[in-house]
C-alpha cells in the first residue's frame, strides 16, 4: 500500500491531468448524446448513439471524474505554491512559524519538494 501511495504522490500532476482529460471526454460524450442527437458528426456520434441511455451514466461519471481531476490539480498547485513561498524565506523565525504546516503539505507532494524542505532545514539549522 505504501508503494502505491508513494507512486501516486510522485505522479500526482500527470495523473490529475489525465483524469481531467478522461472526465472531459466522458462529459463530451454525454453532452453530444443529449444535446446534439439530431446532428450527424460522423463515426464518433454513431458510437455514442449506440450506447443509448447509458450516456446518462457516462455524463454523470464524466462530471465526477472531471471534478476529482480538477480537485487534485488545484490542491497540488496550492500546496506546491505554499511550500515554494515558504522555502524562499531566509529568516529562521519566519520559517519556524510555518514549519509544521510546511511539513504537512510536503507529505502530499513529490519527493523533490521533501528534499527542498530538508535542505532548507539544514541551511537554517532546524531539527
Amino acid at each position: 500500500m505504501r508503494k502505491i501511495t508513494a507512486l501516486l504522490r510522485e505522479y500526482v500532476l500527470g495523473l490529475s491531468i489525465i483524469t481531467i482529460i478522461i472526465g472531459l471526454f466522458l462529459l463530451l460524450m454525454g453532452i453530444i448524446y443529449y444535446w446534439f442527437k439530431d446532428v450527424k458528426l460522423g463515426f464518433y456520434t454513431d458510437i455514442i448513439m449506440d450506447l443509448g441511455e447509458w450516456n446518462a451514466f457516462i455524463l454523470i461519471a464524466g462530471l465526477i471524474i472531471l471534478g476529482i481531476g480538477i480537485y487534485y490539480f488545484y490542491s497540488y498547485y496550492t500546496q506546491r505554491k505554499f511550500v515554494l513561498e515558504e522555502i524562499q524565506t531566509n529568516k529562521r523565525s519566519e520559517f519556524l512559524k510555518r514549519h509544521k504546516e510546511v511539513k504537512v503539505k510536503v507529505k502530499h507532494l513529490p519527493s523533490k519538494y521533501q528534499e527542498l524542505v530538508k535542505n532548507k532545514e539544514k541551511e537554517l539549522k532546524i531539527k
